[in-house]
């Protein structure tokens, strides 16, 4: 069902309106409007799932123009705030995680040298404190999922099998840990970090035989339900990698 406009500020539509849309430069006034669509979401006057008013009764009711206000909700669903339905109109996403967070990984498949380097820092920070979360409150069906995931690993020669099993060990583990939002920058730096384990895999004889050790660490700390040794053995698996990329640089 469609917002009902009364819900929605009530700006007076006035001359003033109109001069102070053109005034501004046009980034300026759409994030105004960006920012006004945001208000409106935090405050609960767009609940997640909800449809959006017309884009001509929504651009009234804040009091900018239509242009503006179709640039900002191309903006936010980009964003994954928003989302468009062919036939339908435009609506608020569930607001997950994952929707909001998913320009990260972007980011993170855009980055080069250094850059790549200081999110493997990130993700080595951040896959240690998942993994202690994952050693307090793993259920016996996930770690079994992450022992699935291993055996796999350990029992093929295969690299992209190999590497396909890494990163839903991780992923696993990641969900495991109970955090979504945490789970959903992770996967982001995940598949950026993928492409680093496929060079280093490729560069170093015994690479993937190191790799399989250093889970199976993973592993025996999160079946000792140990989190503290589960951090420091993800923290030292994702600090192999970023060593490596550091080394690279150096060369």
């Amino acid at each position: 069902m469609t917002t009902s406009l009364a819900r929605l500020p009530q700006t007076p539509t006035t001359e003033e309106h109109t001069v102070e849309d053109r005034t501004p430069s046009k980034g300026t006034v759409t994030q105004r409007a960006i920012e006004q669509i945001k208000t409106l979401i935090s405050e609960g006057k767009l609940q997640p799932g909800e449809r959006l008013p017309t884009e001509r009764d929504l651009a009234v009711q804040l009091g900018l123009s239509r242009s503006s206000m179709r640039e900002a909700v191309r903006a936010l669903t980009v964003l994954g705030v928003l989302e468009a339905r062919h036939g339908s109109g435009i609506y608020v996403t569930q607001l997950e995680a994952g929707d909001l967070l998913e320009t990260f990984g972007t980011v993170a498949d855009l980055s080069r040298g250094r850059q790549l380097v200081e999110l493997l820092e990130v993700r080595r920070i951040l896959e240690s404190a998942a993994t202690a979360l994952a050693a307090a409150r793993i259920t016996p069906e996930a770690l079994a999922e992450v022992t699935g995931h291993l055996r796999a690993m350990e029992d093929s020669d295969d690299p992209e099998v190999i590497l396909a099993h890494d990163l839903a060990f991780h992923r696993a583990i990641a969900a495991a840990a109970g955090n979504t939002s945490m789970a959903a920058i992770l996967e982001g730096l995940s598949s950026k970090t993928f492409r680093a384990r496929v060079q280093r895999g490729q560069a170093e004889d015994g690479a993937f035989e190191r790799t399989r050790r250093e889970h199976g660490r993973i592993h025996r700390a999160l079946v000792a339900r140990d989190p503290e040794a589960a951090r420091a053995a993800a923290a030292a698996h994702v600090g192999e990698v970023e060593e490596w990329m550091r080394g690279r640089l150096d060369d």
